[in-house]
């Protein structure tokens, strides 16, 4: 960028625009920022949705990202409940379902995910969601003793809701079209170690399983699932965790590169004063000389930090050791670096889980449960300083 901004548009209200509005204002920046969002609340926290929302241990309000007090005392102009549905990258305008024009010297593009839905299923009484405050309470209003719920895909999301669901003592089917859950986000082996425990808490499991619709039966159990084999799976509720789809159809016609997100650079830039920031964004990781799109509420923070350090001049490469957890009947998983497309995942640890991911002849990643933060530390220095494989294995075995 040639001049100094005066005005940020930053569209998308969660924590990675609410990230990148705090760290312009702690760098003195001292312009216009707007903060545009689609839904009509104050930025919230998306992970207790699955886990602390559903089980009743937190009202809404304590989803909130800051205070009240805090988020106004950034000054910023809150234009929340309106979408934006186009970006003239040329005059530099964003425009927004009620026909407002925003302009801007910089855009921040943190528009985020929603869920991907089974075709036919809009509106269909007792099929959900979870992506949005309104979707996990209605199913909290679903889950009690005795009912039956049904989640169709066993990635992390439904993996959480499983756990929960079981929790409060619902009967809970997870059905996985793949032959291992989580085999693509952890691999095989981890995927399988996994599942276990879910089983042990009394999930029932269905794995290589096609669904082909939902359907309602209009009394007893709400819905049916049908699969391939023209079986149906009856329950009181299912819910759809088959992934998600970025929010970029606003960005058509700008003339940004759109491909499984908004594409970037390794400095998170997508064109000239065009930014992305979380999990809307797929940029270039130096670290792991790759393009990733990481949708973990740790990322989308970190993102938004370096990109208004990036808009204000003083541009860095955003090359992070990726971190996501999830929390599963009392267990705490955590990993750090890229661990898709690896060559190799390596358990070392069965009993208490332990893997290290190996791509080509270095370590990208490591998964544990219940591990010491400290151990943790060791093995994501390991990945940042992209020790060779061998070196790695003998390090942490030290």
């Amino acid at each position: 960028m040639n001049a100094s901004p005066t005005r940020v548009v930053i569209v998308g209200a969660a924590a990675g625009g609410l990230a990148a509005a705090e760290a312009l204002r702690r760098s003195g920046f001292g312009g216009v920022i707007t903060l545009v969002g689609d839904e009509p609340w104050l930025p919230y926290d998306r992970p207790p949705l699955s886990k602390q929302l559903l089980t009743g241990q937190w009202a809404p309000d304590r989803l909130a990202l800051r205070p009240e007090t805090d988020i106004h005392a950034l000054g910023l102009e809150l234009r929340l409940g309106v979408a934006a549905t186009a970006v003239d990258t040329g005059r530099r305008v964003v425009t927004l379902a009620d026909d407002t024009h925003l302009s801007y010297d910089a855009l921040i593009v943190a528009t985020g995910v929603r869920a991907r839905r089974l075709p036919g299923t809009d509106g269909l009484a007792g099929v959900h969601t979870l992506r949005t405050l309104p979707d996990a309470l209605a199913l909290k209003e679903r889950l009690r003793p005795g009912r039956h719920l049904v989640i169709v895909g066993a990635g992390f999301v439904g993996a959480e809701v499983a756990a929960t669901a079981r929790g409060l003592g619902v009967r809970v089917t997870l059905l996985e079209s793949g032959p291992v859950p989580l085999a693509l986000a952890v691999g095989e082996e981890a995927g399988r170690l996994i599942t276990r425990l879910h089983v042990e808490h009394g999930v029932t499991v269905r794995t290589q399983v096609s669904v082909t619709d939902v359907i309602g039966t209009g009394g007893g159990p709400r819905v049916g699932v049908r699969l391939a084999d023209g079986t149906v799976v009856a329950a009181d509720d299912v819910l759809v965790a088959i992934g998600s789809v970025p929010n970029t159809e606003w960005l058509a016609g700008s003339g940004l590169s759109v491909r499984n997100g908004l594409v970037c650079d390794e400095y998170s830039s997508a064109a000239d004063r065009v930014y992305g920031v979380g999990d809307v964004a797929r940029w270039h990781n130096p670290l792991f000389g790759t393009h990733m799109r990481v949708e973990h509420r740790t990322n989308a923070a970190e993102q938004g930090m370096a990109v208004a350090r990036n808009l204000l001049g003083e541009p860095r490469p955003f090359a992070p050791v990726p971190y996501f957890w999830s929390d599963q009947y009392g267990t705490k998983f955590q990993a750090y670096g890229h661990l898709r497309d690896h060559d190799e995942a390596l358990v070392l640890d069965s009993d208490h889980l332990l893997v290290a991911y190996r791509k080509a002849d270095r370590l990208v990643g490591v998964l544990a449960a219940d591990m010491s933060p400290k151990v943790l530390r060791a093995w994501r220095a390991l990945i940042a300083a992209r020790a060779p494989w061998t070196t790695a294995l003998t390090t942490a075995a030290a």
